[in-house]
């Protein structure tokens, strides 16, 4: 069980880093979803060790080698990328809310 804490730190680290990245993103690009968008690809290029190219110059096996690597995820890892994800979407709501409420931020 001493993965546990490591666990929790790189799931609340995860969380921080893409809610102030979104946050950020929202406030300056003024798109309040950008974030959650953007993460999807992020979350791929942590996953996958191909480059950008290969999934235009040899789509079938960059594919092939993505959905081996989203299948081999183990459920800790799978935890800590929807943490992020989680950052990611809670910066959009937070943004709206703010927005709805009056602030404006640039």
């Amino acid at each position: 069980m001493s993965f546990l804490p490591l666990l929790l730190v790189s799931m609340l680290l995860f969380f921080v880093l893409f809610f102030g990245i979104g946050f950020i993103l929202n406030m300056l690009l003024r798109m309040s979803w950008i974030m959650a968008i953007i993460y999807p690809i992020v979350a791929l290029a942590i996953i996958q060790d191909a480059k950008f190219s290969d999934y235009f110059r040899t789509p079938g096996s960059a594919f092939s080698s993505l959905f081996e690597s989203i299948t081999s995820l183990a459920l800790l890892d799978i935890l800590v990328l929807l943490s992020g994800l989680a950052g990611a979407i809670l910066s959009g709501v937070v943004i709206k809310m703010l927005r709805s409420k009056g602030y404006r931020m640039f």
